[in-house]
């Protein structure tokens, strides 16, 4: 059940993106980004507001749990990292074509490993090593291919504002694992509700100051805000990607390092946007670096699903 819900995840995740790129297109990053903390905050205030005043969500994937400081600490931790990944990543993908970012971000089920292998102790198989080696490959042919629109990874302050979001992004998922892993094994024992509410809210007011302190005094000078629908869509796409997401990893079973590879299969929907919406160039070696990432992703798949045959 939790693997399905990884593929719906990636699904919903490649249409944020897409929403993301075209909201991003010509318009201010930070605004942009405190719209979608808003909206998305928007989304989850009635479930809290229900669950904290009425029994009518009990018992139901809706609900959200009550917490202390002991366990907003950890949630406050967790919107930081997130909203430090998605600042690099908003801006990286303002100035970077979407059939560029989308393939490096799939990237991140490999540093997921690293991080599992590091933090969780995990160890990589033949077929895990084969997908990170594919992935360090692609990632240099996708390099070759930048340079054909003027792209230079080794100059392109853009390409590292996205690499250090994926790598952002891959510690947010380790630290979700975490999170919501129970007592006895070592994780907090979170209810993902309680988590995706309440990290959207802290992410809001976190924004919120980013807005008054670096945007609003230098607006004149900048880049201005345009208001586009897409935006709104950022929020529901992401908000929907992130439930199913959380509810996956809450299941028993869920292994973080598959979940965190499927859900890169996103890369499919956004490298067809990137083609079909926006006419990014480039297409026919981009592709190639993209069938080489899937690949890289398949070899990860197998190899974790051979470990959690042999070891869970």
């Amino acid at each position: 059940m939790w693997l399905i819900l990884a593929f719906l995840s990636a699904t919903l995740l490649g249409f944020y993106d897409a929403f993301k790129k075209k909201a991003l297109s010509g318009n201010a990053v930070i605004p942009v980004l405190f719209l979608n903390t808003l909206f998305s905050s928007l989304i989850f205030v009635p479930f809290i507001v229900t669950s904290y005043t009425t029994n009518a969500l009990d018992g139901t994937i809706f609900h959200v749990a009550s917490g202390g400081w002991e366990v907003h600490k950890y949630i406050i931790l967790k919107s930081f990292i997130v909203l430090s990944s998605w600042t690099f990543g908003y801006f990286g993908m303002k100035h970077l074509p979407l059939t560029i970012v989308g393939p490096i971000n799939a990237t991140r089920p490999v540093m997921t490993l690293v991080g599992a292998m590091l933090v969780y102790g995990e160890v990589l198989n033949l077929y895990q090593w084969i997908g990170v080696i594919l992935a360090v490959v692609s990632f240099l042919m996708l390099s070759k291919s930048g340079k054909k629109e003027g792209i230079d990874f080794k100059h392109d302050k853009w390409i590292y504002f996205i690499v250090l979001a994926a790598v952002l992004g891959a510690i947010s998922g380790l630290y979700d694992k975490y999170l919501m892993a129970p007592p006895e094994n070592g994780g907090v024992g979170l209810d993902r509700m309680i988590v995706q509410s309440w990290y959207n809210i802290y992410q809001l007011v976190m924004m919120g100051f980013m807005m008054m302190i670096l945007w609003w005094p230098a607006r004149h000078k900048t880049t201005p805000f345009r208001w586009h629908w897409s935006i709104i869509f950022i929020s529901i796409f992401l908000s929907a990607a992130d439930f199913v997401y959380f509810y996956a990893l809450s299941l028993p079973g869920a292994m973080i390092s598959i979940v965190s590879m499927v859900r890169r299969g996103s890369v499919i929907v956004s490298f067809l946007f990137g083609a079909a919406l926006f006419h990014e160039k480039n297409l026919k070696a981009k592709f190639v670096d993209l069938l080489l990432v899937l690949i890289g992703m398949l070899f990860l798949y197998f190899g974790s699903k051979l470990s959690f045959c042999r070891y869970g």
